[in-house]
């Protein structure tokens, strides 16, 4: 019974992983580009399978592959996401930018999450490491070890999914014919990215 208590406290600890600062300012500046809920919604489910998926894949490595080596990389990996957050921090300011002065409307209704799953493909880099490190230290069986990643997986996807719609609700229809409202959240959202992301490659390079 005890040793599978941490089978029983991996969806909570995933659903509470996906609020971690790093994790918001990227959903938050993603679903800027959304003013359907439903289309935001899937953003964050599209970024909770993306993170799933690198930790999974990691996991694999680490705890049936033996692949220790990776231990020494993971301050380079962490790193590697603050690059990513300055970039969609960037990126975004470009977008609107570029689509106002073309005429065009800010909003992507295009029902594609690619971006949404890239980012949280990235993501799972960071953190990952520790977390798999933690399992492999609670959890003496493999497929439980692997169990325990799926569940905090699903965890992550719920958690994340909540939070793409909380940050997407200033975006709705209604809220989005306020241009300097709309402009002030997407600079905000932006300029926490590229903060956030600065103080990560910081933290691990210097």
């Amino acid at each position: 019974m005890e040793s599978s208590l941490p089978l029983l406290f991996a969806a909570v600890v995933g659903f509470s992983h996906a609020f971690e600062a790093d994790h918001l300012v990227a959903v938050s500046n993603i679903v800027t580009k959304r003013n359907s809920l439903p289309l935001a919604i899937k953003d964050g489910i599209y970024w909770g399978l993306g993170h799933t998926s690198t930790i999974l894949l990691i996991g694999l490595l680490m705890i049936v592959g033996k692949a220790t080596f990776l231990n020494g990389y993971f301050g380079y990996l962490e790193a590697f996401v603050g690059l990513m957050l300055i970039a969609l921090g960037c990126f975004r300011l470009y977008r609107y930018f570029y689509r106002i002065n073309d005429g065009h409307q800010d909003f992507d209704h295009v029902n594609g999450h690619h971006l949404a799953y890239g980012v949280g493909l990235v993501h799972g880099l960071a953190g990952s490491g520790a977390l798999i490190l933690l399992v492999m230290t609670k959890i003496e069986s493999t497929v439980e070890s692997i169990l325990y990643l799926i569940i905090f997986g699903l965890g992550s996807v719920l958690g994340m999914l909540i939070a793409a719609g909380i940050f997407n609700l200033p975006f709705s229809k209604r809220m989005s014919t306020h241009q300097n409202t709309h402009l002030f959240l997407i600079l905000t959202s932006s300029v926490l990215c590229i903060g956030y992301g600065s103080y990560v490659v910081v933290e691990n390079l210097i």
